[in-house]
């Protein structure tokens, strides 16, 4: 009998390890997923799991460079001097020029015939003859007055050197016994009374002298304001002839040719081509930085001219403020009122500034918030602006030099606090 390997054969006891070996394994596998699942979670996100293509958004660095800071936009030329003429008086009006026409100071462009003025201005100067002639008669008449008046003060004066004459002869008669002494009382009566006429004529004389010097003080005032009114009529009657302020172009004409127009009526305009401005409008946000002297460029049909900031009106309209600038020299030729013109203020310039490209983060949110973008992941992250410009902004908290930030398209992220961005 051949004899088996049985001897040797014996039973194994089951190991407790070995029958949880294939659980555990299958356990940590199971783990091993779910961390996966997790941070795959993590990195999508609030997306809901939907990754952004790096084609719809805009990157940009962050890097340290310059930074200028200005306002472009499109201006009008403008005439800084375009004064309107109106009419002094109603009247019938004729044009002496035509729309467009170049004119010089002084010159000739309309007249006025106003019947009603010419003849308030020639009964006014009548007046003023009447007056004028009154006056003289006036002083005919205080001559011959105060004539008349001296004279009876110098018979006064005769009168009383006669008293006195008198008065002597007596008083020798009647020392030498030749006359009573009746006779000298009566001529020193006589002397007093003489010296009491001529007191009389000379107060008349002084009195009648004041009477007649405040009687022509009035009528020579009375003249003169006369004579100011005719004045004034004659240059309302030369105003009826409208002149040229200015040496520039006609603009429009207001009224038509042979027109009754009233007083105070607009008839045409001068444009002052030697005072042409370029007006332009600026939004509120950059107008409350603009100045009067801040330096600028206007540029049209191929050239430039550099020019600066003459005035910034004081109000808002439609949240824009009108901002003009001055030509920094001789106006260009062959400027046209309302011409359209490219016009840039400079409105700050720094050569070291941490700054982005500006993109649409900076009004979203007003700037306080952008994405980081990092091995494919988008993180949003608060940060902070400074000075702001047309293609770059200043970051002053929130990022660092070489990190690179989506400057447009973070809509598509929603509010999420990390997306997904794939090539």
């Amino acid at each position: 009998m051949i004899r088996d390997t049985s001897a040797q054969d014996r039973p194994m006891a089951t190991d407790a390890r070995r029958r949880w070996r294939k659980p555990a394994l299958l356990a940590l596998t199971a783990a091993l997923l779910a961390g996966a699942a997790w941070g795959l979670a993590q990195r999508l996100g609030a997306a809901g799991g939907n990754s952004v293509s790096l084609q719809r958004l805009a990157v940009a660095t962050v890097e340290v460079g310059p930074l200028q800071r200005d306002v472009a936009g499109e201006g009008r030329v403008v005439a800084a001097n375009s004064p309107t003429l109106y009419a002094t008086a109603s009247g019938l009006l004729s044009f002496r020029v035509k729309a467009g026409d170049r004119v010089t100071r002084g010159q000739l462009l309309a007249e006025l015939d106003s019947p009603e003025l010419r003849a308030r201005l020639a009964q006014e100067q009548s007046n003023a003859d009447a007056q004028k002639a009154e006056l003289l008669r006036a002083q005919v008449d205080a001559r011959q007055q105060r004539s008349e008046l001296k004279s009876a003060l110098e018979n006064a004066q005769i009168d009383l050197q006669t008293a006195r004459n008198d008065l002597a002869r007596q008083t020798k008669a009647y020392e030498a016994g030749a006359v009573a002494g009746m006779q000298v009382d009566k001529a020193r009566d006589a002397l007093e009374k003489a010296r009491i006429a001529v007191a009389h004529a000379e107060a008349g004389l002084a009195m009648k002298d004041d009477s007649l010097k405040f009687e022509l003080q009035a009528k020579q005032q009375a003249l003169q304001r006369q004579t100011l009114l005719v004045q004034d009529l004659r240059r309302q009657v030369g105003e009826l002839a409208l002149r040229s302020p200015v040496d520039g172009q006609v603009g429009q004409l207001l009224v038509a040719e042979r027109a009754n127009v009233a007083s105070g009526a607009g008839l045409l305009t001068v444009i002052d081509l030697s005072a042409l401005e370029v007006q332009m409008q600026v939004a509120e946000s950059f107008a409350r930085e603009l100045a009067v002297g801040m330096p600028g460029e206007i540029s049209g049909a191929g050239r430039s001219w550099p020019g600066r900031i003459s005035s910034v009106s004081p109000e808002v309209v439609n949240g824009e403020v009108a901002a003009r600038l001055r030509f920094d020299g001789a106006v260009p030729d062959q400027l046209r009122q309302n011409q359209r013109l490219s016009v840039r203020v400079l409105l700050d310039k720094r050569d070291k500034v941490l700054g982005l490209a500006r993109g649409s983060f900076v009004e979203e949110g007003g700037g306080r918030w952008a994405y980081v973008l990092k091995d494919g992941i988008a993180t949003r992250r608060a940060v902070r602006l400074g000075a702001q410009g047309l293609s770059k902004v200043e970051v002053l908290e929130g990022l660092a030099p070489g990190e690179q930030v989506v400057i447009s398209g973070a809509q598509a992220f929603g509010d999420a606090a990390q997306a997904t961005v794939s090539p």
